[in-house]
C-alpha cells in the first residue's frame, strides 16, 4: 500500500526532489493543484515542516529516529530539518551517536548511523544539530557540488553568516580547513537554488569566466529578465531551466520574447535541463568552455 501510495504522488514528490527537497507553497501550486497538495499531505507523502516549508512525508521519520536512538540527527536530515535545500534527498535519517555505544542492527535499521562526538552547544532541541554546525559538518563532509548547493541555502535563510562560518573554520582539524574554506569562497546568497548552485559549481574555475548569480539583464526598452548566471564580460547567460514551470503557452511566449530580446543584445544564452546538470556534469563543462573560448576570440 505505501508503494501505491507513492506511485499516486509520484509527480509531486518530483517537483519537491528538483526544487532541493524543500519547497514553498507557492512553488507547489505553481505545479500543483490543491487538491494534488491536499490529498499528498493527507497520504502522509507531503509534510509541512513549522517554518511554512513543505518536504518529503517520511521526514518524521528522522527526529524518531534520533530520540529512539538518543542521538543527534546531521547532515542532509538536519539541513531539511531547517528548510535548506539540497542536490540530493536522503533517503535514510541520518543520526550521530556516541563514539563507543553499541546498537544492535534490529535498533539501527532504516537509519544511517555514525558515531563521533557532538558538543551540547551544536544541538539544538535535543536532536538536530545547529544551524551553524549543520552548515560546517555539510560542507566537510559531502561532495563540492552538494556542500555549495547547502551553504548557498544557508546564507540564503539567514539562519546561519559568512562571518559565523569563518570564525568556526579556526577551530576545525587542519585537514578540514580547506575543503570549507573552498565551499565557503564559492558560496553565494543569491543562488536561487540546488539546481542553480550545482551549475555554478561545474563551472566556477573556467579561466577567463565569472559567473554571477541572479544577475538583471536590459535593453533600451528596459528590464529583460533575471537570469540564473551569468558572465557579463563575456555576455554568456546560463540558465538552469525546469520545464515543469515553463509549460504553459504565456509562459513559453514569454521566455521566447525574453531569449530573442538578449539575443539581439548579443547574449550568447545557454540553457541546461535538471537531469544534465545533475548527471552530466563534464559535459556541462564543456560546452561552456568551448562558449567561453568562441567568445573569448570574438572579443579579441
Amino acid at each position: 500500500m505505501a508503494y501505491e501510495i507513492e506511485m499516486r504522488h509520484w509527480d509531486i514528490t518530483l517537483t519537491i526532489k528538483r526544487l532541493g527537497g524543500v519547497a514553498t507553497w507557492r512553488e507547489l501550486r505553481r505545479a500543483h493543484s490543491r487538491r494534488e497538495i491536499d490529498a499528498a499531505m493527507r497520504d502522509g507523502v507531503v509534510a509541512r515542516l513549522w517554518h511554512g516549508k513543505y518536504v518529503r512525508g517520511d521526514f518524521a521519520h528522522a527526529s524518531d529516529a534520533a530520540r529512539r536512538l538518543s542521538g543527534v540527527a546531521v547532515l542532509l536530515t538536519a539541513a531539511e530539518f531547517w528548510g535548506w535545500r539540497m542536490q540530493w534527498t536522503h533517503q535514510r535519517p541520518q543520526v550521530v551517536v556516541p563514539r563507543g555505544r553499541k546498537i544492535s542492527p534490529e535498533r539501527r535499521a532504516g537509519v544511517d548511523v555514525s558515531w563521533r562526538g557532538i558538543p551540547e552547544a551544536d544541538v539544538e532541541n535535543g536532536w538536530v544539530t545547529t544551524p551553524l554546525r549543520t552548515a560546517l559538518d555539510c560542507m566537510v563532509f559531502l561532495p563540492f557540488t552538494e556542500a555549495l548547493s547547502i551553504a548557498d541555502s544557508a546564507l540564503r535563510s539567514q539562519l546561519v553568516t559568512r562571518a559565523q562560518l569563518i570564525a568556526r573554520v579556526e577551530t576545525l582539524p587542519k585537514q578540514w580547513r580547506r575543503r570549507v574554506i573552498r565551499v565557503l569562497d564559492a558560496a553565494n546568497a543569491d543562488a536561487d537554488g540546488p539546481f542553480e548552485s550545482v551549475l555554478r559549481a561545474h563551472v566556477l574555475d573556467i579561466p577567463g569566466a565569472d559567473f554571477t548569480p541572479q544577475v538583471k539583464i536590459e535593453d533600451e526598452d528596459g528590464f529583460i529578465g533575471r537570469v540564473d548566471l551569468a558572465c557579463t564580460e563575456l555576455k554568456i547567460v546560463l540558465e538552469a531551466e525546469s520545464h515543469e514551470f515553463h509549460g504553459e503557452p504565456e509562459a513559453f511566449a514569454r521566455d521566447c520574447r525574453r531569449y530573442a530580446r538578449m539575443a539581439a543584445e548579443g547574449w550568447t544564452v545557454l540553457r541546461f535541463s535538471w537531469p544534465d546538470v545533475m548527471h552530466k556534469g563534464e559535459w556541462v563543462r564543456r560546452i561552456v568552455e568551448k562558449a567561453v573560448r568562441m567568445r573569448q576570440a570574438l572579443l579579441g
